[in-house]
């Protein structure tokens, strides 16, 4: 059979034509020759084997372009812009920058808290504000380097908690120079073990100086009492807001010559919302809607503004059905004589009464009593 010819007298591969037949009938079990071609077209193209062979269902996504996608791409990972869904997920976070007094109240903390670990350390202290931005507080708690202390505080008149975090450096550098360590020697860091009592008390005294020195910053503003509530190990234990909520975050750095650490402050936008407005100022002592200019020009226009003024003879209830068969030359009788007493109304509300009369050719109305309430507290006792 394999030596049959065709009409044109070309031999005839029986065994190849059978294979082609039998390929065509089983289409949907790919051979070896279609793989071996979806592989070179993907080795080609730079795709994984396993998006060439769904290239009937689209193109494959590459990870760096799921990265771009999401808004996690590596390269632009320290830069301030955000795209893709992170910049949507975190466009509700409100920039510290739309509360300008903030800056000025933490500036005044980081003069007075400079002064203040002087003081509790008999050392030369050095306290700078790295930063301050805006953060939901579960990534907050999922950022903390451990090991570290956390020291959570109420509030009071503002109803609420906020967060101290010390890190282990200043932990450590506190306890040395407390204890009397040499200067230019780095404190010996012990990995593995819980902070002892005598560390955490001593961490407790700081927390207490900052506090102190807080309530001394935002007095000015308004008078709050900073009360010291816990220390805690394990961030989950110091939640004092859900996960998503947003919070301000303060980073600043304390520095003693050789030693040092960082110290960070969360307050949840939940603690601040009872001083918003007054955050809100451009400086100290702004008052809002009081600009002299303005209002001597509000003054101004109100006193030259023309007004309609009703005079009022007589008002009677009807119902719906006589007010329906009113018709046109009807002649309704009022309850008032030349003498009655004449209301002056203004926008529906009594303004003064007075006695109808006539100058000339025109109506006129002469007032002798007002009717507009006094203001309180206005009188004299």
């Amino acid at each position: 059979m394999a030596g049959e010819q065709d009409q044109a007298g070309t031999p005839v591969d029986e065994d190849a034509l059978a294979a082609e037949w039998a390929a065509m009938a089983g289409g949907d079990e790919p051979d070896e020759a279609g793989e071996g071609a979806a592989a070179a077209d993907a080795d080609d193209a730079g795709l994984p084997e396993d998006a060439a062979l769904a290239g009937q269902s689209g193109r494959a996504l590459s990870q760096d372009e799921i990265d771009s996608l999401l808004g996690f791409d590596a390269v632009d990972a320290g830069a301030n812009a955000q795209t893709g869904i992170r910049s949507i997920i975190n466009s509700s976070l409100v920039s510290y920058g739309r509360l300008p007094m903030l800056e000025i109240v933490f500036d005044r903390l980081v003069r007075l808290l400079s002064t203040s670990m002087r003081n509790f350390t008999s050392d030369n202290v050095e306290v700078t504000l790295d930063n301050i931005t805006s953060i939901r507080f579960g990534e907050y708690l999922n950022s903390i380097p451990l090991p570290a202390i956390l020291a959570v505080f109420r509030a009071e008149e503002w109803d609420n908690y906020g967060l101290l975090t010390v890190e282990s450096n200043l932990i450590y550098s506190i306890v040395d120079v407390l204890l009397g360590g040499r200067k230019g020697t780095t404190p010996m860091r012990i990995e593995g073990r819980p902070y002892t009592t005598i560390e955490r008390n001593l961490v407790e005294r700081m927390v207490m100086v900052v506090l102190k020195d807080m309530k001394t910053a935002f007095e000015p503003l308004t008078p709050v009492d900073f009360h010291f509530d816990r220390l805690e190990v394990n961030p989950r234990f110091a939640t004092i807001a859900r996960d998503p909520n947003a919070a301000i975050l303060v980073k600043l750095r304390v520095d003693m010559e050789d030693r040092g650490g960082r110290i960070e402050l969360v307050l949840p936008y939940a603690t601040i919302e009872p001083v918003r407005e007054l955050l809100l100022q451009m400086f100290m002592g702004e008052k809002f809607g009081r600009d002299t200019i303005w209002e001597s020009h509000l003054a101004t226009e109100l006193w030259s503004t023309e007004v309609q003024v009703d005079a009022v003879l007589d008002e009677q209830v009807m119902n719906l059905g006589e007010v329906m068969n009113f018709k046109v030359g009807q002649t309704i009788m009022l309850n008032c004589a030349p003498d009655s007493p004449i209301e002056l109304k203004c926008g529906g509300t009594p303004m003064l009464r007075g006695r109808m009369g006539r100058i000339g050719a025109m109506v006129a109305v002469k007032v002798e009593e007002s009717l507009m309430k006094p203001k309180r507290g206005g009188g004299k006792g």
